[in-house]
């Protein structure tokens, strides 16, 4: 083993063993994960090798623990590919995505080791042990045989070429997405070709154009602070439609092509999971969810649909009537659908969503975030000084977290919340280190969010729309699940939920963010500090479900995409991914296909966790809506539901299935009705 000084290898220094971030650099990476893997061999050989009979403590935990330092050097790497990016850490990614595909495989396809596993597994009814240690138990052994433990060796040999091949093939799609769309640019000279847009979209163009040398010019990406805007705003039809198509072909067609990309990952999912005897991705995935098989998404997706078609046939068609009636416009086309609907919102309820934008500053929006959280759940974020954790970006800002009953430390906390180059889009919450067993000792957890919200300029400090306002809560939610974590296990920290139950906890609190009495704690003028004004937080209240059915249609249709893309029976005959994409959309689409498919830049299936689990987020919303019933009911910081609520979901992560959790919660299982009724659609379900 080599004995060379490494950041990610040392112990840190830092509060809570943080991340050295300003010690560690790309040299790092490699080394460290070779050395990691190598350390974890030793353990794992100590494992196999004990003479002792297999037992819980000496061969499950001892698993748990062995890849410590491993596991901590590729949470870095891999955190910072997305956060950070960029052409060094891509080309990292394919070295060390088959080093650790590899290990993984040399671990799971170990007979000797497995025999241990499975001696201790075939004991467990004898066993004492608690609940944390009897689902340890059973993931451990449920581990093994699902990455192909049971397998003859030809199997185990193809099953290994399977994961070095995979791990190449994501991190390949998400460089591709993301590259395709930095390559688009709209740059408007003639300020005219501005009409429409507000004075904020105008300055942020401008301030991106400065940044690139592009001086008295206009920029425009497809980055979502900057394209979202455009699509709303933005009179030129002709401008709209060049940068919604470009939006709509990322990866599409051009030198960053992920067609072949798709064609080869679903090919090989599906041949993973016959070699695991279930009959396609779909079956092997749901196995471990709360849906337990694609025929229960089938139906969940297909009762849904019955009631968002109709409703989104008739937001498209009031939408196209307003359109003829009050713009004389005959041909609707998608790339006007934003543009018109906030036109039909302004008319209905009088406002846009930039009304919101002056009272929403990031600054008072994260610390309002924050003291919400101090009032439902007793935590305290206190910022921290420069200098005190070292930060990967500039932007970067570190809080310790409290809890305010005895001042007892939860966990530390990095936001990151500006698009940037290499940066990935959209929004996530991730983990530097999860709560629980870690070099011996009960550790608290390292937590990140990571989204893209509107940066601030040289006059304006960031300012946010009310969509970016719950994307933060959203954020926060995991976030929260993640830091009030308290388990024995790493294994099943936070957000270690089935996949189907882990938006649960974040998308329960986009429903703080319609609230009059949340809003006033930090929605104020940013420059005279007015309050919001209570009219205008009333007429949000009734757009709520402004186009529900519609967007309601286009989740079902995504989710319905994916579950085609992961039941076919023989994915390696697909020729035409947007053919494909074409006929398992065609009863969810209001509109043909006007430009590439979505699935060559559908990171969330193909570069990241919801393969076959992409319906989880609607799965979740009905737990979501009927957990909200109840602060409703109870009163919106009710301490006896929050306390619940905190006890029996937030602080067991995995611990235990998650319908037992959510029976103990709520003294019952989740009403599936309660989603309709908060977007007043239950009584507009279609029959056949």
């Amino acid at each position: 083993m080599t004995t060379l000084s490494n950041p990610l290898l040392e112990k840190s220094t830092l509060p809570n063993q943080a991340p050295a971030f300003d010690k560690i650099k790309t040299k790092h990476y490699l080394p460290a994960i070779k050395e990691g893997i190598e350390r974890a061999r030793t353990n794992i050989n100590a494992i196999k090798n004990n003479p002792d009979a297999p037992t819980f403590e000496n061969t499950i935990v001892a698993l748990e623990t062995a890849s410590e330092d491993l596991g901590q050097a590729a949470s870095v790497f891999y955190n910072q590919l997305y956060a950070i990016g960029g052409d060094k850490l891509h080309a990292l990614a394919v070295q060390i995505g088959p080093i650790n595909a590899a290990f993984s495989s040399d671990i799971m396809l170990d007979e000797k080791l497995f025999a241990r596993v499975k001696a201790v597994y075939d004991r467990r009814e004898k066993l004492t042990l608690n609940i944390e240690e009897d689902t340890l138990l059973d993931d451990t052994y449920r581990g093994f045989v699902r990455s192909g433990a049971l397998l003859d060796n030809e199997q185990k040999k193809r099953f290994r070429e399977i994961s070095e091949e995979m791990s190449t093939l994501t991190p390949s799609f998400m460089q591709n997405a993301i590259k395709s769309a930095e390559a688009f640019e709209l740059t408007i000279e003639d300020e005219n070709d501005l009409s429409g847009l507000p004075s904020s979209a105008r300055e942020s163009a401008s301030h991106a154009a400065q940044e690139k040398g592009y001086d008295g010019k206009w920029l425009f990406t497809l980055d979502f602070p900057s394209f979202n805007p455009f699509m709303q705003y933005a009179d030129s039809r002709e401008l709209r439609e060049k940068t919604w198509r470009a939006f709509s072909s990322k990866a599409w067609n051009d030198e960053y092509d992920n067609t072949d990309n798709i064609k080869r990952i679903v090919s090989l999912r599906k041949e993973r999971a016959e070699l695991l005897g279930f009959e396609t991705h779909a079956h092997y995935v749901l196995e471990e969810r709360m849906a337990k098989t694609p025929e229960t998404v089938t139906d969940f997706l297909e009762k849904l649909k019955k009631t968002y078609k109709p409703s989104a046939e008739e937001d498209l068609d009031t939408l196209k009537s307003f359109a003829k009636d009050e713009h004389d416009l005959d041909d609707l086309k998608p790339w006007d659908i934003a543009y018109y609907s906030e036109k039909l919102k302004q008319k209905l309820f009088e406002f846009t969503s930039e009304d919101f934008r002056p009272y929403l500053q990031l600054d008072k929006v994260l610390e309002g975030c924050f003291n919400h959280f101090e009032k439902l759940l007793g935590l305290r974020f206190d910022q921290c000084p420069k200098g005190k954790y070292p930060v990967w970006h500039k932007d970067v800002k570190v809080f310790e977290v409290f809890d305010t009953s005895d001042n007892r430390f939860i966990g530390t906390l990095y936001g990151d919340f500006h698009p940037r180059t290499g940066k990935n889009q959209g929004a996530w919450k991730t983990s530097y280190r999860d709560q629980g067993l870690f070099r011996g000792k009960i550790e608290r957890p390292i937590i990140a969010i990571v989204c893209n919200f509107t940066k601030p300029t040289a006059s304006r400090p960031s300012l946010l729309t009310h969509g970016e306002v719950t994307t933060l809560f959203h954020e926060m939610g995991h976030a929260v699940h993640g830091l009030l974590s308290d388990v024995t296990y790493r294994a099943h920290a936070g957000t270690s939920v089935l996949w189907d139950f882990v938006e649960l906890p974040s998308q329960l609190q986009e429903n703080w963010c319609y609230e009059k009495e949340v809003l006033d704690c930090f929605a104020t003028h940013y420059e005279t500090a007015e309050k919001i004004p209570e009219e205008l937080v009333e007429k949000l209240r009734k757009a709520k479900n402004f186009m529900s059915g519609w967007t309601g249609l286009r989740q079902i249709g995504l989710s319905t995409l994916d579950m085609t893309w992961h039941t076919h029976p023989a994915p390696e005959e697909i020729k035409d991914v947007a053919e494909f994409e074409d006929e398992a959309t065609k009863d969810t689409s209001l509109f043909p296909r006007y430009a590439g498919p979505m699935s060559t830049s559908f990171g969330h299936i193909f570069a990241g966790g919801y393969s076959a689990g992409y319906y989880s987020y609607k799965w979740a919303e009905v737990l979501d809506a009927d957990t909200f019933e109840l602060f409703l009911e109870k009163g919106l910081y009710n301490q006896e539901v929050a306390k619940s609520y905190k006890n029996n979901i937030l602080t067991r992560g995995g611990s235990e299935k998650p319908d037992v959790l959510y029976r103990r919660f709520r003294g019952r299982d989740a009403d599936p009705d309660a989603l309709l009724r908060r977007e007043g659609l239950l009584g507009n379900q279609k029959t056949e």
